[in-house]
């Protein structure tokens, strides 16, 4: 495909935090849109590889990366590089957002801020904040209020092989939200742009423990109805929770919403899916994490999840039923059957309590 008129007009200097699947696939998605891309890596034999032969060693292997993106490394970004930078894009798991924030701080010219993008989906363990709250404790509440988030349905291979892809864009700050949606549009990735980053956030970090549900139902040999009964009643929990919160329940809906969740549960190849087919199928999760070649996030996000649904007061029975597995040694097809026994309830049933979390993020903020 070839880029829309006028999205060429606008040259931008991006860096990209992160070499792994969706970094590199993004790095190359805006290093082909006519970007200069700069794309940091921790490994020094990934950065000379790539700069040599135009691909990852590790990630998207057969594929080729266009000359106009360059990878940097293993020293995190000097400051000079980031404040010739116009954006600044983090692809990096969520564990590590906070000290990545904390070693940029000093580096950071607050008088003419990059546009920052985040497209991490993740709850930090130990304090299960989520990003937009990490960027204002280690940046400070201006920074955070003009962060934008990125979320949808879109996995990497097929973002490199072009297939048309739309993903939510959002930001407390309609402006930054534009800047970033105008940044990545093409006809292969589309934008949509709104106004509720907490929700996107969750939506984006939930869904992960959902597909996890999803692959062990698979993984216990259950079929279609049974995928279509949990990617809806997961939709249910997201949104239960997400308004709990103090999310919009429309954000519940959209590509960083049910689109992603749909695609996540669905799929083979996501990884939060494989984790938990492979749980399904008996497997042991400290062997599959050794061997599953890359981060699957919904693993720690259910820790983090499961402070979240106590701390709220509601009922989430399939991300409750996950979290034992996970951590409590539980059996798979115990806790599947425990599920299915449980007593009818109404399918819609919003908390009676909402939005003291993200009211309390609201006023770090400084957000009315």
């Amino acid at each position: 495909m070839t880029s829309s008129p006028g999205q060429d007009e606008v040259k931008s200097k991006v860096l990209v935090f992160g070499a792994g699947n969706f970094g590199s696939c993004l790095a190359d998605h805006l290093g082909d849109s006519s970007h200069t891309v700069y794309m940091w890596s921790r490994s020094e034999t990934l950065v000379q590889h790539f700069n040599t032969h135009h691909r990852n060693l590790e990630y998207l292997k057969d594929h080729v990366f266009p000359d106009s993106v360059k990878a940097i490394g293993p020293e995190f970004p000097s400051e000079d590089v980031i404040r010739d930078v116009d954006v600044l894009l983090f692809a990096i798991p969520t564990e590590g957002v906070r000290a990545a924030l904390s070693s940029l701080k000093p580096k950071l010219n607050m008088d003419r801020l990059p546009l920052l993008v985040f497209v991490n989906k993740g709850i930090e363990t130990g304090t299960h904040a989520l990003t937009l709250e990490i960027i204002a404790d280690t940046c400070g509440p201006e920074v955070a209020k003009i962060a934008t988030f990125i979320s949808g349905p879109s996995f990497a291979k097929e973002i490199v092989k072009r297939q048309p892809t739309s993903v939510s864009v959002a930001s407390l700050s309609e402006e930054h939200a534009q800047q970033a949606s105008k940044l990545f549009h093409q006809p292969w990735f589309r934008c949509y742009t709104g106004d509720d980053p907490i929700g996107l956030e969750l939506a984006g970090a939930l869904k992960n423990v959902y597909a996890i549900a999803a692959g062990m139902a698979d993984g216990l040999g259950f079929e279609n109805n049974t995928r279509a009964m949990l990617i809806t009643r997961g939709l249910a929990e997201m949104t239960r929770i997400g308004t709990a919160y103090g999310a919009s329940p429309l954000t519940f809906l959209t590509l960083a919403g049910v689109g992603d969740l749909f695609l996540t549960c669905s799929s083979p190849t996501s990884r939060n899916y494989t984790v938990g087919f492979r749980l399904g199928k008996g497997e042991k999760l400290d062997h599959i994490t050794e061997t599953l070649g890359s981060v699957a996030e919904g693993v720690t996000t259910t820790k983090g999840l499961k402070e979240i649904v106590n701390d709220l007061g509601i009922s989430a029975p399939i991300a409750s039923e996950v979290y034992e597995v996970l951590y409590e040694g539980k059996d798979v097809k115990e806790r599947a059957q425990a599920l299915l026994c449980l007593p009818a309830v109404p399918e819609l049933d919003f908390p009676e309590e909402t939005g003291k979390p993200a009211a309390r993020l609201k006023k770090k903020l400084g957000v009315v």
